[in-house]
């Protein structure tokens, strides 16, 4: 069965909106100043190791926009994996390989993670990864912390009544101060 990873770029305070210059967030852009060699390779790595994308809306959107007209390994990888889009509004993709995904959100997941190939990748998709936690279908959490405080924005964990038992299986420390951690989902 294939992992639904993830994989976020989270300030210090929990805020994940805005970090590549997204309008309207008054720090927007904030993990450009600080994103280097060392935390792109890793990046590039697990675009490579990843078996498809699972998306919503909004952050399709912004990567359907940006990455056709990147050059490189990356981008190359990004335009090639499968993308699968959670959207009730969105018209047909256009994007290379992408598709709406049917059905109610948990068997649709549910018949991903059970097909072949390597992980799911989520990336952004705030709103999608709320509704994939409340459901209990993230496997596997790789947060990219950033040493700095914004102060305000979108946060990638809601406020809820629900525990959910994680375990760290990986940590990384990069010169710049960014860290990596990987967290797998305790199912006891």
């Amino acid at each position: 069965m294939r992992k639904l990873v993830v994989s976020e770029l989270l300030t210090l305070d929990g805020v994940m909106e805005a970090p590549g210059g997204e309008a309207g967030h008054p720090h927007t852009g904030w993990a450009g100043e600080l994103i280097g060699p060392e935390e792109v390779a890793w990046k590039e790595q697990e675009a490579m190791d990843a078996g498809a994308l699972l998306l919503g809306r909004v952050t399709y959107e912004s990567f359907a926009g940006a990455w056709p007209h990147r050059l490189g390994a990356f981008a190359d990888r990004m335009n090639a994996l499968p993308k699968h889009v959670v959207s009730t509004t969105l018209g047909e993709p256009d994007w290379h390989n992408s598709t709406l995904l049917a059905g109610e959100l948990a068997g649709a997941v549910a018949d991903l993670k059970a097909g072949a190939g390597g992980p799911i990748l989520v990336m952004g998709s705030r709103m999608l990864v709320h509704a994939l936690a409340r459901l209990d279908l993230v496997d596997e959490y790789r947060i990219m912390l950033f040493p700095v405080l914004v102060g305000s924005g979108r946060r990638l964990f809601p406020d809820s009544p629900d525990k959910i038992p994680l375990r760290l299986v990986d940590l990384r420390a990069f010169a710049s101060g960014i860290s990596m951690q990987v967290f797998e989902r305790d199912r006891g």
